[in-house]
């Protein structure tokens, strides 16, 4: 576990998970695959923090601080979505299922950051709006490997077979590619949270 720059301990591996989802999100742009980034940020007087600083986390994702920034190489195109949030998940109080409703999505492939936090509360909120999930494991990283493997699993309760690797994705998304019934408005998105 790292202590970053951010307030929150990470595990260690962030540049491979950063360069299997550059790839993975390379590839879902190809297939036009949409592509919506949730990126967390907070007023530096704190005032939109709620109960988040009671627990172990410190003060974290500043707006301005470059901490706070999309990793190199994560950022939305112009004709991407990035949804800011001021809480865990992507889907409370942001525009996101409005998104992902737009874009016909039924099926979201969730990458970044962290697994036993962000991620695993937007997959619950996605649950819970109906969205199939496909959850990346070699494309997140929690705030310990404890943490991370007890978010898996409790993700894997909610929905089974949604816990994938990076390698499965690209199969599906090769599939979807060759199959005639994928050339209009795809059923799938992917939901990117990675800071640097």
């Amino acid at each position: 576990m790292l202590a970053g720059d951010h307030g929150i301990p990470v595990m260690a591996g962030g540049a491979e998970r950063h360069e299997r989802i550059r790839a993975l999100l390379a590839l879902a742009r190809e297939r036009g695959v949409p592509a919506v980034f949730v990126q967390e940020v907070h007023k530096p007087s704190l005032i939109d923090f709620g109960r988040e600083l009671d627990g172990v986390e410190g003060v974290h994702c500043l707006e301005g601080d470059p901490a706070t920034e999309l990793a190199e190489g994560l950022e939305p195109r112009a004709e991407e979505y990035l949804i800011r949030k001021r809480r865990y998940s992507a889907f409370f109080a942001t525009e996101l299922d409005l998104v992902l409703s737009s874009y016909g999505a039924q099926t979201l492939i969730l990458v970044g950051a962290l697994t036993d936090v962000c991620v695993h509360y937007t997959f619950v909120d996605a649950h819970q709006h109906d969205y199939r999930c496909l959850l990346v494991t070699d494309c997140v990283g929690g705030s310990s490997a404890q943490a991370h493997d007890a978010a898996l699993r409790a993700m894997a309760y909610l929905q089974r077979d949604c816990l994938v690797c990076s390698a499965e994705v690209r199969a599906m998304l090769d599939a979807a590619r060759a199959s005639t019934e994928c050339t209009a408005t795809p059923s799938s998105a992917i939901t990117a949270e990675v800071t640097a």
